[in-house]
């Protein structure tokens, strides 16, 4: 439920009520077209949402929400292309004021003119998750996914990555098996909202939220907050989930004690199809147990309306038919803007549906199975995304690894772009400025003194000569005198020769250094290198590969390494595949375990001596269950050194 105080809770559930409906459309060039209720033709404007079909609960559901309104505006039809609608609910308190309650964003998809009326139809930003995705060989968490659709789609996530790994199987590595039916990056959030337990929607403030089935009631609906009402006679509980094993085309089943209800059929997902069985029921056990909490009474019913209700929410019944010590979830609603407020909550009848999932489990799932790609001739594309963003320096980092086995000895090629933001360490550079300066010659002058008669009054003055040919006037007790200059001589002209020292910082230039590596064998006739300054670049990487073995297993790595400053590559930003005849998917694990370990350097005084070394040695296993071996390695283990001075 949309968090709202208590008096608006008080206020919604009253006999009577009064309300307001609002509206702001903006269009792509930033014009804001604001309306009211007045605006609105009365009965046109509606909001429906689900998250499940119109039979059963679903998990991974991707849903987008439909808004419908007539208006009653000249806003010209052709500006609305894309343009965004806001609806706003406002509801009177008791204390005379009026509390907002915000009913989502929505993009417009269609807009229609009529004489005096101009009707939309719009839907929330679900819909632009409806990009092809080709990421099929992205590993990475649930967080490191969703992060990568929305980034792709434009849509921001309501949820941090503290949220994610929270959950169950919330901080387990994840990858995509590479025969699947993913299309779009629609289909890869339906798939990861599976293994979460959940369903994605969009909320009210336009960002991607997961939500999960609870069991703690928001509200109570009484008779008096019903139209109509209607009730089922069975409660939908599940204790089992079926998912479908690709390899061997048996759907696996995992129960609860005692298996007595309803079997959720994950079908053909292709992030539950690497690793070892009881690393498949562990993920399958952890989605078994939130979906446990299913105890839900299916119902229709008619209310007088709720605006902050939100699907998902658990609700009770009381009064009438309804059974108060049953709850019930909604799965689907309409809000009709001046109407009705239709709550709906979907479920099977676990008796009748037993006996179907339990004869069914093991081909259930398997009509969602794709052609197989491994028949000879057929061109195949393995591609690959980073799921999560990195920085490179001066270390080798992997970037892109990809796996491929053909069916025929043929001939691969390897593509890849990559976009990076370089920080460049900033470079002192300093020079001595050289020049000379000339002094040019100068007259030389001096001063002449010249008698002058006396004034009539017989007053005395001093008259003297100034450089610029003027009199300067003064007392004298001697008779009036004149200076005036006389040039002596000249001075000789001189040339200097000056140095000075110039030091400034500018930005550096950072040197990206990429490596290719093919079945851990390095390629070293091939080893592309870029130099550039601060900034955004890309770089095309290509790599032809030949003489492969048929039904044979290849890893393909590309590393990267920097000097001069880091090197950063965002989620998304690195892409690559590789294309060639006869392309299966991977094969099976063939038992091959790569453990990396990476041990401090232990410091050597300058005299000998014998340190004692305590090490932790972390085994990591790269599946989808993060299993993990450590050993402590206690007792003495001897480095030692001879040390003497040297005379320099």
């Amino acid at each position: 439920m949309y968090p709202v105080s208590e008096a608006f809770l008080q206020a919604v559930q009253e006999n009577t009520r009064r309300y307001y409906w609002s509206g702001r459309i903006t269009t792509t060039k930033g014009t804001i077209h604001e309306f009211g209720a007045d605006d609105i033709v009365k009965g046109s404007g509606y909001i429906s949402s689900q998250c499940c079909g119109s039979t059963e609960i679903e998990l991974g559901t991707v849903y987008a929400v439909e808004m419908g309104i007539t208006l009653l505006s000249d806003i010209d039809r052709y500006t609305l292309e894309d343009a965004l609608v806001e609806l706003f609910y406002h509801l009177k308190l008791p204390d005379g004021s009026y509390e907002g309650v915000p009913m989502g964003i929505f993009e417009v998809s269609e807009a229609n003119r009529n004489i005096k009326t101009l009707e939309l139809k719009a839907y929330d930003f679900m819909l632009r998750f409806d990009k092809s995705f080709n990421g099929f060989e992205t590993i990475g968490t649930v967080y490191d996914f969703v992060s990568l659709c929305c980034k792709a789609c434009k849509v921001e996530m309501a949820q941090s990555q503290a949220d994610y790994e929270a959950m169950p199987n919330g901080t387990e590595l994840l990858s995509i098996y590479t025969e699947n039916d993913i299309e779009t990056y629609r289909d890869v959030l339906y798939y990861v909202g599976q293994v979460l337990g959940g369903f994605f929607c969009i909320n009210r403030e336009g960002k991607l939220e997961l939500r999960k089935y609870g069991n703690e009631p928001v509200m109570e609906l009484e008779t008096k907050h019903r139209f109509t009402s209607s009730f089922s006679d069975f409660i939908t509980r599940y204790t089992a989930v079926s998912s479908t094993n690709m390899k061997t085309e048996t759907a696996e089943y995992y129960h609860l004690e005692p298996d007595d209800g309803l079997t959720m059929n994950l079908g053909v997902n292709p992030l539950l199809q690497f690793g070892l069985k009881e690393t498949r029921e562990q993920l399958c056990m952890n989605i078994l147990n939130d979906l446990a909490v299913v105890d839900y009474v299916p119902f229709d019913s008619d209310t007088i309306g709720n605006p902050a209700l939100d699907l998902g929410d658990v609700i009770r019944f009381k009064g009438g038919q309804a059974d108060e010590n049953r709850i019930s979830a909604i799965t689907s609603m309409q809000c009709k803007i001046g109407g009705k407020h239709t709550l709906k909550g979907v479920g099977k009848n676990p008796r009748l549906a037993h006996a179907k999932s339990k004869n069914d489990k093991n081909i259930s799932g398997l009509l969602n199975q794709i052609i197989d790609n491994k028949e000879a001739g057929k061109i195949g594309i393995h591609t690959f995304t980073n799921a999560s963003s990195f920085t490179v320096g001066e270390s080798d980092v992997k970037i892109i690894s990809i796996e491929f086995a053909p069916n025929e000895a043929v001939m691969a090629q390897f593509f890849g772009s990559v976009i990076v933001v370089v920080n460049a360490d900033q470079v002192e550079r300093s020079v001595v400025a050289r020049g000379d300066v000339v002094i040019p010659s100068v007259e030389v002058t001096e001063k002449v003194e010249e008698a002058l008669p006396e004034e009539e009054n017989g007053t005395e003055s001093e008259v003297t000569g100034s450089e610029d040919g003027g009199v300067a006037t003064g007392d004298a007790s001697e008779g009036d005198i004149s200076e005036e200059p006389k040039v002596i001589g000249k001075t000789k002209e001189q040339t200097l020769s000056v140095e000075l020292p110039v030091v400034w910082k500018e930005d550096g230039q950072v040197v990206v250094h990429f490596t290719f590596e093919f079945n851990d064998n390095i390629i070293e006739i091939h080893q592309p290198e870029e130099t550039w300054h601060s900034g955004k670049h890309s770089i095309m990487l290509y790599y032809p590969i030949e003489n492969l073995v048929a039904n044979y297993r290849n890893i393909f790595n590309v590393y990267a390494r920097a000097t001069g400053g880091t090197v950063t590559v965002d989620t998304g930003d690195c892409l690559a595949a590789i294309m060639g005849q006869s392309m299966g998917a991977g094969e099976a694990w063939d038992g091959e375990i790569k453990i990396e370990e990476t041990i401090k350097k232990v410091k050597v005084g300058g005299v000998l001596q014998m340190t004692a070394v305590d090490e932790n040695i972390t085994w990591k296993i790269d599946e989808l269950v993060k299993r993990t071996y450590r050993d402590v390695v206690h007792g003495r283990i001897g480095i030692g050194a001879f040390a003497m001075p040297v005379e320099r």
